[in-house]
């Protein structure tokens, strides 16, 4: 013999606030890992230097030859 539930009482169970408590924290420490991971990629960038390209000599002219 089946037993009959009405649906509204046919969950496994309820999300409650306890569940809602471990999805918070989850997230927070998502956002403390991302944080941690930021400020680590900012302290490993190489020191942007600004390079100048040393300047070549004047190309001197050739006298021409003509007549």
């Amino acid at each position: 013999m089946t037993k009959i539930v009405p649906e509204d009482k046919a969950r496994q169970g309820h999300w409650g606030w306890h569940a809602l408590r471990i999805l918070i924290a989850g997230l927070l420490l998502a956002f403390i890992a991302w944080g941690g991971v930021e400020i680590y990629g900012e302290l490993i960038k190489s020191p942007r230097t600004q390079q100048t390209m040393p300047q070549a000599p004047p190309a001197e002219q050739k006298p021409t030859q003509g007549g």
